[in-house]
């Protein structure tokens, strides 16, 4: 997909660029805009559990609402988040996510811009700190969820031996599965739950190498 010279904050709401699984694509320019840890979390809250204003954020996250509204209206200005006019009463401001998740435009993983690859060290470590933030909270509350639930989960690695090309394949086909489930309705699910699925896969150095 061709980058478009119009700057994010001049393009129509909605029209920044997304992948099928409505993901929204970053660029170099809305990562620096998000690359911040509470603008990050903030974003999560929103895609993970529904619109909020910013003192509803603020109380999630324990950050004040000055901290969250400033945030939010950066996120608005990078096309991450919008008014969600349909709740809220008189000047109360809602805030709702615009898309289902973000992903990387694939100039982003070979920048030599140290700026940008700053930023995208920053984006990533803080998805890995909400990760492991995500799974420590499932482990120490697994016993809580009744069965089928405290068994269901899953913290499992493998060692395979690939090519940077069949780690690749790997990956694609394992989203693709993903995929597969991300169409199921609520009233398909049944008795269903919010599920979070993590996939970590990358190279190791062998230590005799």
């Amino acid at each position: 997909m061709p980058e478009s010279k119009k700057p994010d904050n001049e393009r129509p709401p909605g029209k920044h660029p997304q992948n099928a699984a409505g993901e929204r694509i970053l660029d170099a320019r809305s990562l620096r805009g998000l690359a911040h840890p509470l603008r990050i979390r903030i974003l999560k809250s929103l895609r993970h559990d529904g619109p909020a204003t910013a003192s509803q954020l603020g109380e999630r996250l324990g950050e004040s609402s000055g901290a969250t509204s400033y945030h939010l209206r950066q996120l608005a200005a990078h096309g991450f988040v919008e008014d969600d006019p349909g709740r809220g009463k008189g000047r109360e401001r809602w805030w709702k996510a615009m898309h289902n998740g973000t992903s990387f435009a694939d100039d982003l993983h070979t920048s030599t811009d140290p700026e940008v690859r700053g930023a995208a060290n920053l984006f990533l470590h803080e998805i890995a700190n909400i990760h492991t933030q995500e799974l420590s909270t499932w482990l120490a509350t697994r016993h809580d969820w009744p069965e089928p639930w405290s068994t269901s989960g899953d913290l499992s690695d493998f060692t395979l031996n690939l090519s940077a090309a069949q780690l690749h394949e790997l990956n694609e086909k394992l989203h693709a599965v993903v995929e597969t489930y991300r169409t199921i309705t609520p009233d398909e699910a049944g008795d269903a739950a919010q599920v979070r699925v993590h996939l970590h896969s990358f190279p190791r150095s062998h230590p005799s190498h």
